[in-house]
């Protein structure tokens, strides 16, 4: 079979063979970064039905975009390694000196072996690559550039998958799971499956800018105290009463809200004897659509998409890390469970109660921390419809800003019964720090850049 390129475009600076010169239909920048898109909704599809926790996605996401980076920056002189500047990493396999590449071919082989190691449904990885490497067919490549530009991006993967395996995240698999205790201000499984503690030790997940899980420690949550005057009896009533407003149009509002930003892997529904479940996008997954919406309403080029996956894919696991060492630390006790023995035995939240402790809220926290990082990337402000979620059978919804998205998806888990509002105040200030520290840290542009 034919090997093709053009459709990516030679762009490394030791490239002698010239890609419009051989095939003067190739395709722009703009339709070259779509495969890079497509690539990373193959890679959603996959997490979704596989269902990965949150913490877990994260990790996925943000490992399998660096090694599309690395195997990409190389062609790009003003864009420089991650290497030195994120922990552990060094410096990737430099490519042959005097040889022809494509660094874009280079990079998608790179994330698409990573994300394949990473997922358990290696049978529609492997499936979509085919699809995708037929779809070259017609557009002239070299057969060497061809293979040398796959075994670049084959060993760029080898040395991230390398990385990643030194993260604890392997050793963590066999720590202890969550122990439920008596103490009645701790957190306790809630219905309806009343599931295990997810990830009780992400936070001795190796971060990658942080300089550890402690960085950012939030302020602590407001004490535990069923007195009815208390302060905690108050936030606990202003998420019973959250969805009982009298205007049908702000109800109305509030629940779709919640609905939006669910983005919980895995919902059970129970009816009689007969349970099932429903999978769905991971928070994480949800701000990497806003990162794609982002990339083609400024039609951004192939290099700068995978600059904005990136960072925004750091911010995502750093604030993952970030969050969860709070979670499992002050291991508050949810609403429901307060509610239900306290107030009202037959209330239910809107959406399902994720299984781990209240606080903070981990999509204030990392919402805030990917909107810091697209914030930087695309200005403010920036007007973006989110139709994310139309995939998964939800209207979109405009937005002003990645920072008013955030807001959004940080109150969304007051509207939908499943946070106090400290968690979520608090929650928000958390994944700010984490990605201002981000973009303090990783940069991407060297100082070639006049950009």
């Amino acid at each position: 079979m034919k090997k093709y390129s053009c459709l990516f475009g030679l762009l490394g600076l030791l490239s002698v063979w010239s890609c419009e010169k051989t095939n003067p239909d190739f395709q722009s920048d703009i339709e070259k970064a779509d495969y890079y898109h497509r690539s990373m909704q193959q890679l959603t599809d996959v997490i979704v039905h596989d269902i990965f926790s949150p913490p877990v996605a994260s990790r996925i996401y943000v490992y399998a975009n660096i090694a599309g980076y690395e195997a990409l920056q190389p062609g790009y002189p003003e864009y420089q390694s991650l290497a030195g500047q994120l922990n552990g990493l060094e410096p990737v396999p430099a490519p042959e000196a005097g040889k022809a590449y494509c660094y874009p071919l280079a990079s998608l082989e790179a994330f698409l072996a990573v994300g394949r190691t990473f997922t358990f449904s290696e049978d529609k990885m492997d499936a979509y690559k085919a699809e995708f490497y037929a779809e070259l067919e017609g557009i002239n490549m070299p057969n060497d550039v061809w293979d040398r530009s796959v075994a670049y991006g084959q060993a760029v993967a080898n040395h991230i998958l390398a990385w990643a395996n030194q993260d604890n995240y392997k050793q963590t698999r066999t720590f202890p799971k969550y122990t439920v205790t008596d103490d009645p201000a701790k957190w306790q499984p809630t219905p309806p499956d009343y599931m295990d503690g997810i990830e009780p030790h992400w936070r001795e997940i190796r971060p990658l800018a942080l300089d550890s899980a402690q960085q950012f420690k939030p302020l602590p949550p407001t004490a535990f105290d069923l007195d009815k005057n208390s302060q905690f009896m108050k936030e606990v009533m202003e998420v019973y009463t959250a969805l009982k407003v009298e205007d049908e149009t702000e109800k109305t509002e509030r629940n779709a809200i919640a609905s939006f930003w669910d983005c919980n892997p895995y919902v059970s529904h129970h009816t009689g004897h007969v349970m099932f479940a429903t999978k769905k996008i991971t928070p994480g997954g949800h701000w990497m659509g806003i990162t794609k919406i982002a990339c083609e309403n400024t039609k951004a080029s192939f290099i700068q998409s995978v600059e904005a996956y990136t960072l925004t894919a750091i911010s995502l696991f750093d604030g993952f890390i970030s969050c969860w060492d709070e979670k499992y630390r002050s291991n508050l006790i949810r609403p429901v469970t307060v509610i239900n023995a306290h107030i009202d035995e037959d209330w239910a939240p809107l959406l399902q109660t994720p299984p781990f402790p209240e606080y903070t809220s981990g999509h204030s926290v990392i919402s805030r921390a990917a909107a810091t990082a697209l914030t930087s990337i695309f200005g403010d402000p920036f007007e973006f419809l989110d139709t994310t979620e139309e995939y998964y059978g939800l209207p979109a919804r405009n937005f002003h800003s990645f920072y008013q998205a955030s807001d959004e998806a940080a109150l969304s888990r007051l509207y939908g019964g499943i946070h106090y509002r400290p968690a979520i105040d608090e929650g928000v200030k958390q994944g700010e720090k984490v990605g201002k520290n981000v973009v303090e840290r990783v940069q991407m542009k060297s100082q070639l850049s006049n950009n």
